[in-house]
C-alpha cells in the first residue's frame, strides 16, 4: 500500500487507480505464461546457487542469463525471498520446474516491483501543463494520463500474463524523465544509468539522453534566439555527468572486469548470431522486407524465374531466429541494421541541438530514438514497441497532434502484441483489454482536445477499423480452412505486415512534426 499513500497530494483518484490495476494484476494470475516464466525461474537458480564467476558462463538451461549484472543482482536478491516459496525453484538442474508458489511468487514480484512503475507515473503527472484543465475530473490532463500509463494495456499483458519485469523498468525510465523535467539533471542522469546496466535495450534511447544532458545542462546558458552560446559551457558538469556514468559502469561491471570476464558478458548481452528477427515478427521495417522477399519469390517460381532448388528451407515466417538467407531481396547484416538505425536516429538528434524544445523537445527525440530503433533494429523483440508507446503517452495529453499520432501508434502496436498470448482462455482477455483502453484514450483525447479539429482522418480512421476485420479473419476464420495446415505463419504474417504499415506512418509523422515545428525562441537558462 505503500505506493498508494504517495499520492495523497494528487487525491483519493490516483490511489484508485493504482489499486485498481493492482487488484486487476491479481487476478491474471492464473493465466497463461510464456517460456520466460522459466527464463527468470533459471535466472533466479543462477544467482542463487552459483558463484558470479559462472553466472554468464551457465550454460545448463538454454535460457542462458543475458541482462546486465544490474539485473542478475536484482534476482539475487529475489532468490533470496524465493527460498522461502519453493527452494526447489533455486536448483539451476531444475528444468522447467514449476509449482503453485513458485508461480504465486514469481507473479507477486512482478506485482510489488510495479510500485516504482506506480511512483514514477505520479512524478510525472506533475509535469504535465495544466493549460487544458476540463471541469470534470476526468477530462484533466494528468487523470486522463495516469489511466494511459497505469493501465497501458501492452504493459499489462507483457508482464502479468506473458511474464516479464517491465514495469520497474520503465518507472527508472519514466523516473528519469521525470527529474529532466524538473531539472534534477544529475538525478536524470544518474537513474538512466542504473537502467542502462539493468537492461541494454534502453541503449535505445541513450543518444537522446546524452545530446539533450550536454545541451540544457552542459551549456548553461542559450542566446535569445535558442541557439547555443558556446562561452557557457560547463566543465565542472560534463565531468559531473562523465562522474555519474563512470561510477554506476564500475560498480556493475567492475566485479567481472576483475575476472576478466567482459567479453564473456558482452557476447552474451549481444547475441548478433540470434537473426534479423525475432521467433514473432516485430512489425517493423525488416517485416515489411520480409514480405516483400516472400511475394516476390512466389511470383519468381510462378514465372519459373526462380530455381525452386535454390530456395532456402528455412521460413522466416516459422519462428526461427537463427540468421537467414533472403531469396530475392539482398539478405540484411547487422551493420546494415545498425547504419540504418543510426541514418533514421540523427535527423531527431540534430533537431534536438539546434531546434531547442525543452523537456518536450527531448520526449519527442527519445521517442524517435525509440521507434527509429524499434524499425530498422537487429533481432527486435515486439515488445519494445513499448519503449516508445509509454513516453508518447506524456506528450499525447499535451497537443492534439501528438495525440493522434500516440492513438495510431499505441492502437496498432498493442495489437501486435496479440501473437504473443496464443492460448484459447487468453483470448477474451486479451480482446476485452485492448477494447477498452482503446475505447478509453481516443474517446478522453478526443474530449480533451475537442476544440480542435478530430485527431483522425478518413484514411487514419479506415486503418483502425481494418484491426477488427484481421482479427476475426486470423482469429475465427483461418483456424478452420485448409489454409491453416498449408500456411501456418499467415495469421503471423499478415499481423505483422498490417500493424508494420501503421506504425511506420506513425513514425513518419512524428518525425515530419519534428521537422517543421519552429524552435522555442528567447529561451530561458535550462
Amino acid at each position: 500500500m505503500a505506493a498508494f499513500t504517495i499520492a495523497a497530494g494528487t487525491g483519493n483518484w490516483f490511489s484508485a487507480l493504482a489499486l485498481g490495476v493492482t487488484l486487476l494484476k491479481c487476478l491474471l494470475i492464473p493465466t497463461y505464461h510464456s517460456t520466460d516464466f522459466e527464463v527468470h525461474r533459471n535466472w533466479l537458480a543462477i544467482t542463487h546457487s552459483l558463484p558470479i564467476s559462472q553466472w554468464y558462463y551457465e550454460a545448463t538451461s538454454e535460457w542462458t542469463l543475458d541482462y546486465p549484472p544490474f539485473f542478475a543482482w536484482f534476482e539475487y536478491i529475489l532468490s533470496h525471498v524465493a527460498k522461502y516459496f519453493d527452494q526447489e525453484m533455486l536448483n539451476v538442474r531444475n528444468l522447467n520446474y514449476s509449482s503453485s508458489r513458485t508461480l504465486l511468487f514469481q507473479r507477486f514480484s512482478v506485482i510489488f516491483m510495479d510500485v516504482l512503475f506506480v511512483y514514477a507515473v505520479h512524478e510525472c503527472c506533475k509535469c504535465i501543463d495544466g493549460k487544458k484543465v476540463g471541469k470534470e475530473l476526468t477530462e484533466k490532463p494528468k487523470f486522463i494520463l495516469s489511466v494511459l500509463l497505469l493501465w497501458n494495456f501492452g504493459l499489462l499483458i507483457v508482464d502479468h500474463i506473458h511474464f516479464q519485469y517491465n514495469g520497474f523498468l520503465f518507472g527508472l525510465m519514466l523516473l528519469s524523465i521525470a527529474r529532466l523535467f524538473q531539472k534534477r539533471h544529475m538525478e536524470g542522469a544518474f537513474l538512466f544509468a542504473v537502467l542502462l546496466h539493468f537492461k541494454h535495450i534502453y541503449l535505445y534511447v541513450a543518444p537522446a539522453y546524452g545530446v539533450y544532458l550536454l545541451r540544457s545542462y552542459c551549456f548553461t546558458a542559450n542566446k535569445p534566439d535558442g541557439s547555443i552560446r558556446w562561452n557557457s559551457f560547463s566543465f565542472v558538469r560534463v565531468i559531473s555527468l562523465g562522474l555519474v556514468v563512470f561510477l554506476v559502469s564500475a560498480l556493475s561491471l567492475g566485479p567481472f572486469l576483475a575476472l576478466n570476464q567482459l567479453p564473456q558478458v558482452f557476447s552474451r548481452l549481444f547475441p548478433f548470431k540470434r537473426g534479423l528477427c525475432h521467433a514473432y515478427w516485430a512489425p517493423n521495417f525488416w517485416a515489411l522486407y520480409n514480405a516483400l522477399d516472400k511475394v516476390l519469390s512466389v511470383i519468381g517460381l510462378k514465372l519459373k524465374f526462380l530455381d525452386p532448388n535454390n530456395i532456402p528451407k528455412a521460413s522466416m515466417t516459422s519462428g526461427l531466429v537463427q540468421q537467414f538467407q533472403h531469396t530475392v531481396l539482398p539478405s540484411v547484416t547487422p551493420l546494415a541494421t545498425l547504419i540504418c538505425t543510426l541514418i533514421a536516429i540523427l535527423p531527431s538528434i540534430f533537431c534536438l541541438w539546434f531546434k531547442p524544445q525543452g523537456p518536450r523537445g527531448f520526449l519527442r527525440c527519445l521517442t524517435l530514438c525509440a521507434l527509429s530503433s524499434f524499425m530498422f533494429g537487429w533481432h527486435v523483440h515486439e515488445k519494445a514497441i513499448l519503449l516508445a508507446i509509454l513516453p508518447m503517452s506524456l506528450l499525447s495529453v499535451q497537443k492534439a497532434g501528438d495525440a493522434s499520432i500516440f492513438l495510431i501508434l499505441t492502437t496498432t502496436g498493442h495489437y501486435s502484441l496479440f501473437p504473443l498470448l496464443f492460448t484459447a482462455p487468453e483470448l477474451p482477455i486479451k480482446i476485452l483489454l485492448m477494447l477498452l483502453f482503446t475505447i478509453y484514450s481516443i474517446s478522453s483525447l478526443k474530449t480533451l482536445f475537442r476544440k480542435e479539429k478530430p485527431l483522425f482522418n478518413w484514411m487514419e480512421t479506415f486503418y483502425l477499423l481494418g484491426l477488427g476485420p484481421l482479427e476475426v479473419c486470423c482469429e475465427f476464420v483461418f483456424p478452420f480452412t485448409s489454409w491453416k495446415v498449408k500456411y501456418p505463419f499467415l495469421p503471423l504474417l499478415l499481423t505483422s505486415v498490417y500493424c508494420a504499415v501503421g506504425i511506420t506512418y506513425a513514425w513518419f509523422k512524428l518525425y515530419v512534426s519534428v521537422l517543421i515545428d519552429p524552435p522555442v525562441g528567447k529561451t530561458k537558462k535550462q
